[in-house]
């Protein structure tokens, strides 16, 4: 195994989704993902890095140089930070930071169950992948996920349409039927090539009213203030 780690990017910014908008933090986004969402934002980070490009030491002393004056958050994106690629790698980086105290969050496509890496980090952010996004998602490992790691996780679905809120819905009635305890996000989608979509936006808020409120609307705060197509904020 490589002693580099496939690295995109380590910036400082502020969360612009999610429960944790608004907290600043410092982002680790490793490259590589074979998943290949129709809507991803970041499609720059689908290219994998055989040998990687960064040791690991060099990404804590990043890490330590942004977390001036913050709280030891660090949020590890991608790209696919859990792909087997990246895993042992994103392992040996989160041991590292837990030694120094770091609180640490792990983006997590969805798509998979990392029971090594989730057992390490203080939250998960777990992704449902709605219609638009051309991934078919699997009802038995969210339930693994709420069997094991209860309380410990936010789900996140990019809404684009009413079928992706539908779809939504009716997977969260299917395996859920007596609620659930963690907190389940709809963004609605911003796509690159488009103004802020208000309308889309607020037709979110609308259906999922109508279906008696059953999750939390939150949109992509950092899109809103510098466009669909910056990065590292």
């Amino acid at each position: 195994m490589s002693d580099l780690l496939a690295i995109n990017s380590i910036y400082r910014a502020t969360e612009g989704e999610g429960i944790h908008l608004g907290q600043t933090q410092i982002f680790v986004r490793f490259q590589g993902c074979n998943i290949g969402c129709y809507n991803c934002d970041s499609k720059d980070t689908w290219d994998f890095i055989d040998d990687g490009n960064m040791s690991l030491e060099s990404v804590i002393e990043s890490i330590i140089s942004l977390d001036v004056g913050l709280s030891k958050r660090v949020s590890i994106t991608g790209g696919d930070p859990l792909h087997p690629k990246n895993e042992m790698g994103v392992i040996e980086l989160i041991k590292e930071l837990k030694s120094r105290d770091y609180w640490i969050n792990i983006e997590a496509a969805g798509t998979r169950m990392a029971y090594e890496v989730f057992d390490l980090v203080d939250f998960i952010s777990f992704d449902f992948k709605t219609p638009s996004t051309g991934v078919r998602q699997r009802d038995k490992i969210f339930k693994k996920l709420n069997d094991q790691f209860e309380g410990k996780f936010q789900v996140k679905a990019v809404i684009e349409n009413e079928r992706d809120f539908a779809r939504t819905l009716e997977f969260r009635n299917e395996v859920f039927p007596e609620g659930h305890s963690f907190s389940w996000c709809l963004t609605p989608c911003f796509n690159t090539d488009e103004n802020f979509p208000l309308e889309r936006f607020k037709n979110v808020v609308r259906w999922n009213e109508k279906a008696g409120g059953p999750f939390r609307v939150i949109g992509q705060q950092h899109k809103w203030l510098y466009g669909p197509n910056k990065k590292q904020v």
